[in-house]
């Protein structure tokens, strides 16, 4: 079976725009007539997935999906950074430079208390295996599903945290974990994803409404 999964970035938020650790802020005005501009561009979907956040449901919504097919399957939760959430990435160097070294260079490292980028990007990978056999019970699996694929094929549209499209792309292009950092993900972009499980084809990431 082919999956086709695309990955879209939440729209602009003061917290993306200062670098901060996900506080729950909602996004700005701007972004969300951005996403509501690029209503209606995106392919129909068996399944609309979102990851459990202010900022990725109302990106959900401006982009007009169904509020009532969506799902928040727990695999697709951004990054648990512990103790820095909600403080900026200068705010937490400034505190702790020893730590944050540590975290960027070292992908099993949680000095926060909370997900090492190695942990991440495990539960990302595991997550795109269910996807790619939907019999070994993918979440959100059934629920939300327009039928819009044909035969044999199975496509999925998820608004989901930066973090989660780094991860899928290292897993998914069999990168060292350590490239993590190495892939930047601006707000409202879409990475796709199509293929089986082990054998990944990207297209990288591409504004939407382009």
């Amino acid at each position: 079976m082919t999956s086709r999964v695309m990955l879209i970035s939440p729209a602009m938020s003061a917290a993306l725009r200062e670098a901060r650790f996900d506080d729950g802020c909602p996004v700005d005005p701007a972004g969300l007539r951005l996403a509501e501009a690029a209503a209606g561009s995106l392919p129909a979907a068996d399944q609309v997935l979102v990851s459990p956040t202010v900022r990725c449901r109302e990106t959900a919504a401006a982009l007009g999906l169904d509020a009532l097919a969506v799902t928040e399957p727990p695999e697709l939760a951004g990054l648990d950074v512990g103790r820095w959430r909600g403080a900026t990435l200068a705010e937490v160097s400034a505190a702790e430079p020893e730590a944050v070294g540590r975290w960027l260079a070292d992908p099993s490292s949680a000095p926060h208390g909370g997900e090492s980028v190695a942990g991440l990007c495990e539960r990302v990978a595991k997550w795109l295996g269910t996807v790619a056999d939907p019999g070994s019970g993918a979440s959100g699996s059934g629920s939300g599903s327009t039928g819009s694929s044909g035969p044999g094929s199975v496509r999925i549209v998820a608004v989901v945290e930066p973090e989660i499209v780094r991860a899928g792309v290292v897993r998914a292009l069999g990168a060292p974990e350590s490239a993590f950092w190495r892939v930047d993900v601006p707000p409202l972009v879409a990475t796709e994803f199509s293929g089986r499980a082990g054998r990944w084809n990207v297209r990288v990431g591409r504004a939407l409404g382009e």
